[in-house]
């Protein structure tokens, strides 16, 4: 064997040990995480549901199980879907992130996987309107000491701007959770503008839901501190 072939060999084994291992370190935390994430939510919807059919028999707090790696929470007229990215992540250079002694003390410990969190409008599933508009609301990132950080918008945002000083645990996500319930809850539906909805066909109106063309957000129509990403085809 060549002493490039050995040195080849060498370096591709080193990286196996290292990074491939890292990644699979990463990928069992955030599987981890995903499986308290569908306990707290399981938790949270018993106890929410037990306390409002005492309030409104109308009012509904419920989960589905829909894959492995997606659950929903729906709270009354809202759905909050939280779907686990099988794939391991490293932030762009330039991220804030590197500017951190926790990274700069080990670059893998950049690297995340994710767990999305997406608020609906419940009304979406229920009738099966499939061109609904749904809103990243919420990213989780856990990376291989289980540590963690999340991009959010409002307060949750800024509370977990940066990796967590330790693993991130049961009570934690009880408490993210939450405030996840609070944002969806609080950001309402409005009307699209007129000009928007005024022509209609009559094969959509014939279908009832009509879902092709008179989609249905919380924003629709209207400017907000929500931004298009194309990457996720999602509002954040």
């Amino acid at each position: 064997m060549s002493e490039t072939l050995k040195n080849q060999k060498e370096h591709i084994l080193k990286l196996l040990k290292e990074k491939s291992v890292m990644k699979q370190d990463v990928f069992r935390n955030t599987v981890a995480s995903f499986e308290m994430v569908k306990k707290c939510v399981d938790e949270i919807a018993k106890e929410l549901n037990a306390e409002t059919q005492a309030i409104d028999k109308r009012i509904v707090v419920s989960t589905l199980e829909t894959t492995s790696h997606a659950t929903q929470l729906k709270v009354a007229g809202d759905m909050l879907e939280f779907f686990m990215h099988t794939n391991v992540f490293e932030f762009e250079k330039s991220h804030a992130m590197y500017r951190t002694g926790y990274v700069k003390q080990n670059e893998y410990n950049s690297y995340c996987g994710i767990i999305n969190v997406y608020n609906f409008l419940a009304d979406s599933f229920k009738f099966n309107r499939l061109n609904d508009l749904g809103y990243l609301v919420c990213r989780i990132f856990i990376n291989r000491e289980m540590k963690f950080f999340i991009e959010a918008r409002g307060p949750i945002g800024v509370k977990y701007s940066s990796f967590s000083d330790a693993p991130l645990n049961q009570e934690q996500l009880h408490e993210i959770i939450n405030d996840l319930i609070i944002y969806a809850i609080t950001f309402d539906l409005f009307t699209p503008p007129i000009e928007q909805v005024r022509e209609v066909s009559v094969n959509e109106i014939q279908e009832k839901v009509s879902s092709i063309n008179l989609r249905t957000g919380k924003r629709l129509g209207y400017g907000t501190s929500a931004s298009y990403d194309e990457d996720t085809n999602m509002y954040i």
